[in-house]
C-alpha cells in the first residue's frame, strides 16, 4: 500500500481519494495555510509532513499547481519514494520564484496571473477571480456543477511562495514524474515538458485535458498515480 500526499487545495481531491482507495492505497490531503502571508513553502511542507507522521517510507507526494513548490521541500523533511508534479510549478533551490518566472515568460498562461512572466505579482489573489476566468483557466472540461462548486470554495492565496527564496539549497535525490495536462490553460504544457526534461530530469506522463484533472478525469488520474 502506498500513501499519497495530495498537496494544495485539500478539498479538490475529493473524487481522487476514493479512486486511490479502491486501488488499495490511502491518501492524505491536508489544507495548507495558503491565506497566511507568513507561511511559505517550508510552512506548507511542514503541514504535509505532519499529516504523514507515523507513515512508513512508501510515500508519494503529489503537488498540483502552486503545490508543486512544496513537493521537494517535503522530500527533504522525511523519506519520500517519489515526487509528482501535476500541472505544477517547480521550484529552483535557493532562488526567488518570481525572479525565476521573469526568465521563463511562457510558464504561466493563466490570464489573471500573466504578469508573473514579467516578474510582477498579479493584482488579485485566486479567490478574487471571476467565474468566467476560473472556468476558462482551470475547469473548462470539468462538469459545470463541480467546476462552479470548486470556484465557490477558492480561498485567498498569499503570494509569499513567489517572493521568498526557496527554502532548500539543493534538489532532493528522489525520483520524479511530471504529469502534463495537454490542454492546461494555467501552466503552459510546453514549459512543463521542458522543465521535466532539461531541469529536473523527471519522467514524463501526458494526459488530455485541463488544469483540473481531479474533476475532469479522477479515475484516469488515479490510474497514473497508482502505476507509480
Amino acid at each position: 500500500m502506498t500513501t499519497y500526499a495530495l498537496v494544495h487545495g485539500g478539498w479538490c481531491w475529493e473524487l481522487v481519494v476514493p479512486e486511490l482507495e479502491q486501488r488499495g492505497h490511502r491518501a492524505v490531503f491536508p489544507d495548507l495555510p495558503i491565506e497566511d502571508p507568513a507561511a511559505g513553502a517550508r510552512a506548507w511542507a511542514d503541514v504535509v509532513a505532519e499529516a504523514l507522521a507515523g507513515t512508513d517510507d512508501d510515500v508519494v507526494v503529489v503537488g498540483h499547481s502552486l503545490g508543486g513548490l512544496a513537493v521537494p521541500v517535503v522530500a527533504t523533511l522525511r523519506p519520500v519514494r517519489h515526487m509528482v508534479f501535476l500541472g505544477a510549478m517547480v521550484p529552483v533551490p535557493g532562488a526567488v520564484y518570481l525572479d525565476y518566472l521573469a526568465t521563463e515568460p511562457d510558464a504561466v498562461t493563466f490570464v489573471p496571473a500573466s504578469s508573473l512572466g514579467e516578474g510582477v505579482l498579479p493584482d488579485s489573489p485566486p479567490s478574487g477571480i471571476t467565474w468566467d476566468e476560473a472556468f476558462a483557466g482551470f475547469y473548462h472540461d470539468c462538469p459545470p456543477d463541480l467546476a462552479r462548486h470548486a470556484w465557490e470554495r477558492l480561498r485567498p492565496q498569499a503570494l509569499t511562495v513567489f517572493t521568498e527564496a526557496c527554502p532548500i539549497g539543493e534538489w532532493p535525490d528522489v525520483p520524479a514524474t511530471t504529469v502534463v495536462m495537454a490542454e492546461d490553460r494555467a501552466v503552459n504544457p510546453a514549459w512543463s515538458r521542458r522543465v521535466a526534461r532539461e531541469r529536473i530530469g523527471s519522467d514524463l506522463v501526458e494526459l488530455p485535458g485541463s488544469h483540473s484533472p481531479f474533476y475532469s478525469r479522477p479515475g484516469q488520474l488515479a490510474d497514473v498515480l497508482a502505476a507509480l
